[in-house]
């Protein structure tokens, strides 16, 4: 199992040029806690997490260091300044991004997550960004494991699991964003959040309705008040 076979393809992604507050606003009306930011040719140029921004917060309320030793690293402290206090996505985000190609195996991808203590990673092909995964994904897909042994979609797998998430997104609230799916022999397993039961109950029915389709299992939680600033 690669990749390919668990990221989430649908990319929710912003311009440098971007505002915080727009990024702020694409993470709650998308349910997510990070989003890429790509250059107009759909590169990679950074990211930026709901971490970055609890980080500014909590700087902005610390106590300013003394006196001698902001003279003595003026540097750093311009560097803090901007972190906090700029509104543009250039100058809040991550960058010299960790990313792995879309045939990465998920167990070096595991890896890569623990050696580098971050959540999620960026799947990247031919330098363009293609998808994302997380420690999400990848509980995932140990979930769907036998014996130790992940499953090995084959070609076909490959080609149907675009086709139902293409079929999700056409479903009332079924944002691709916040759903995400495997698929083994025909058989499909959906993960993610949705806004209700009815919501969740019409992701099962797009995926059912896909030509190729075996089985579908859902395994999705009801999205937390808090995201609708509640």
């Amino acid at each position: 199992m690669r990749a390919k076979d668990i990221m989430t393809n649908n990319i929710v992604s912003i311009s440098e040029e971007g505002s915080i507050d727009q990024a702020v606003e694409l993470m709650l009306n998308n349910r997510i806690s990070a989003i890429l930011v790509l250059d107009d040719d759909q590169r990679l140029l950074g990211l930026i997490s709901e971490g970055d921004l609890m980080r500014r917060m909590r700087d902005r309320q610390a106590r300013h260091r003394s006196w001698w030793l902001e003279l003595l690293s003026n540097e750093g402290a311009a560097l803090d300044y901007i972190k906090t206090r700029s509104a543009r996505v250039a100058d809040v985000m991550t960058r010299n991004m960790i990313t792995v190609d879309e045939d990465t195996k998920v167990e070096d991808i595991a890896l890569t997550l623990e050696r580098n203590r971050i959540k999620r990673v960026p799947v990247t092909k031919d330098g363009v960004a293609v998808g994302i995964v997380s420690r999400a994904d990848l509980i995932q897909a140990i979930a769907l494991s036998r014996n130790g042994r992940l499953p090995v979609p084959k070609p076909e797998d490959e080609v149907l699991r675009r086709q139902v998430l293409a079929a999700i997104s056409t479903a009332p609230g079924g944002s691709v964003s916040s759903v995400n799916l495997q698929v083994e022999n025909g058989n499909v397993t959906v993960w993610g959040t949705a806004e209700g039961e009815a919501v969740k109950q019409a992701i099962r029915v797009a995926a059912e309705n896909t030509d190729g389709v075996r089985s579908v299992q859902v395994y999705m939680d009801k999205v937390p008040a808090w995201m609708y600033g509640v």
